[in-house]
C-alpha cells in the first residue's frame, strides 16, 4: 500500500506589513508648445531687451543707491532753503499781515457784538485804518516837503554870503577853492545826487506798493480769518481738536489784545507828545508826535529813538526848548514803563519781562523790527503751550 502522505502544515497568518505611503507625483514639466515656447522667448527678449531672459531684481541696498537718495535729498534741502531765502520778503508780508489781521479782529467782534454785520464790521475798521495812514501821509510829508523847498531856495544865498565871506575870499585866492568846488558840483555831485532821487523815488515806490499789498492782504485775512482757523483745525485728530481749538482761541485772544494794547500805548504816547512841543513852540509839532507813535510801537527801543529824534529836531529850533524835550521823554517813558504798560497788557499777553527783552533781542536779530514786533506775542503763545500741554505730560510721565 502506498504510504499516507501527511497533509501540508499550513504557514501561519504573518502580519501585514505596514503600508508605505504612496509615492508623491512629481510635478510634471508640460513641455509647451512649439508656438507657445515661441512667444515666452519674444515676451522675455521685450521686457528685458536682450535675449538673455528677464532682468533679476532691482537694487535695493546698495552703497550706490545710498549715496544718489542722499545726494538728490541733499539737493532738495538746498533748494527749498534757496526758495525761503529768495521769497523772505513775501513771507515776511504775509505773516504781518496774518498778525495785523488777528490784532484788529477784537475791534470787528466788538462791532458785530453791537448788532453788525461781519462785513460791515470789518469795512468800518478798515476805513479806519485807511484814515490813519492818510493822515499820517498828510501830518508828515508837508512839513518835509516844506523844508526841503525851503533848503533849496536858500542854497544861492549860502553860497553868496560864503563867497563875500573875507576868509574864504583869500582861500580862493589862495587856493582856487570856487572852480574847484563849482568842477564838483557840476561833474560829480550833480549825477550823485539825480541818481540818489532816482533811487529814492524808486524806494518811494517800492514802499507805496508794498503798503498796499499789506492792506490788501489784511483785509483778506481779517475777511476769511474764522475760516482759515476751521480748516487748520481740520487737520488735528479729531480727539485733540476741542482741546487745540480754545489753546488757539486764546493765542488769538492774546495776540488780538498786544496789538490793541501797542496801539493804544503808542497813541497815548503820540497825543502827550503832541500837546507838549504845542505848548512849548516846537514847530511841526503833529508830525513829531506822529513820529513818536510810530516809532513807540517798536518794543525796547522804539520810544528812545523817538525821544532823541523829536529832542534832535527842537535843539535845532531852541536849545531850551530841546531840554524841556529831554526832561519830558524821560519822566513820560518812565511813566509808561512803570504805569501804563503794566495796566493795558496786563490781560493780554502773560510774560516775565525778562522774557520779552530776550524774545524782543532774538526778533529783532533775526527779522529787524518786524521780528521784535512779533516777539511778544510769539513768546507768550509758546508758555501757553508749554503750561497747557508740555507740563501736564511731563507731571503724569
Amino acid at each position: 500500500m502506498p504510504a499516507e502522505v501527511e497533509p501540508a502544515k499550513a504557514d501561519p497568518p504573518k502580519a501585514d506589513p505596514p503600508k508605505a505611503d504612496p509615492p508623491k507625483a512629481e510635478p510634471t514639466e508640460v513641455a509647451p508648445a512649439a508656438g507657445q515656447e515661441t512667444a515666452q522667448d519674444d515676451t522675455a527678449q521685450d521686457e528685458s531687451g536682450q535675449p538673455y531672459g528677464l532682468p533679476g531684481k532691482p537694487l535695493a541696498r546698495g552703497p550706490f543707491l545710498f549715496g544718489l537718495v542722499g545726494g538728490l535729498g541733499v539737493l532738495t534741502a538746498i533748494a527749498i532753503a534757496q526758495m525761503v531765502v529768495n521769497s523772505l520778503s513775501t513771507i515776511i508780508l504775509v505773516v504781518v499781515a496774518m498778525f495785523l489781521a488777528v490784532g484788529l479782529n477784537p475791534a470787528v467782534e466788538a462791532l458785530q457784538r453791537r448788532g453788525l454785520a461781519r462785513r460791515g464790521a470789518i469795512s468800518i475798521v478798515f476805513a479806519g485804518v485807511i484814515v490813519a495812514f492818510v493822515l499820517f501821509g498828510l501830518a508828515v510829508v508837508p512839513p518835509v516837503s516844506k523844508q526841503l523847498t525851503e533848503f533849496v531856495a536858500a542854497v544861492p544865498g549860502y553860497i553868496t554870503e560864503l563867497s563875500n565871506h573875507p576868509t574864504l575870499r583869500q582861500l580862493d585866492a589862495d587856493y582856487q577853492i570856487l572852480p574847484q568846488l563849482r568842477t564838483f558840483v557840476t561833474s560829480t555831485l550833480g549825477p550823485s545826487l539825480a541818481t540818489g532821487i532816482m533811487g529814492a523815488g524808486l524806494v518811494v515806490l517800492n514802499g507805496v506798493f508794498t503798503t498796499v499789498t499789506l492792506l490788501v492782504l489784511m483785509l483778506y485775512f481779517l475777511g476769511s480769518l474764522h475760516t482759515i482757523k476751521d480748516y487748520l483745525l481740520k487737520l488735528v485728530p479729531a480727539s485733540r481738536r476741542t482741546r487745540t481749538s480754545a489753546i488757539s482761541e486764546q493765542i488769538l485772544t492774546g495776540i488780538g489784545g498786544y496789538v490793541a494794547g501797542n496801539v493804544l500805548i503808542s497813541v497815548i504816547a503820540g497825543v502827550l507828545t503832541w500837546i507838549f512841543l504845542s505848548i512849548v513852540g516846537v514847530r511841526y509839532a503833529l508830525a513829531l508826535a506822529l513820529v513818536v507813535a510810530l516809532t513807540d510801537l517798536i518794543p525796547l527801543v522804539g520810544a528812545t529813538i523817538g525821544a532823541v529824534l523829536v529832542t534832535g529836531v527842537a535843539l535845532l529850533q531852541s536849545v531850551p526848548a530841546g531840554i524841556a524835550c529831554a526832561i519830558f521823554f524821560v519822566v513820560y517813558q518812565q511813566v509808561e514803563n512803570y504805569f501804563i504798560y503794566p495796566r493795558v497788557m496786563r490781560r493780554s499777553v502773560d510774560v516775565t519781562p525778562a522774557v520779552t527783552v530776550i524774545a524782543a533781542l532774538f526778533g529783532g536779530a533775526l527779522l529787524g523790527i518786524v521780528g521784535a514786533l512779533l516777539a511778544i506775542p510769539v513768546a507768550a503763545a509758546i508758555s501757553l503751550i508749554i503750561r497747557e500741554i508740555v507740563l501736564p505730560r511731563q507731571a503724569s510721565a
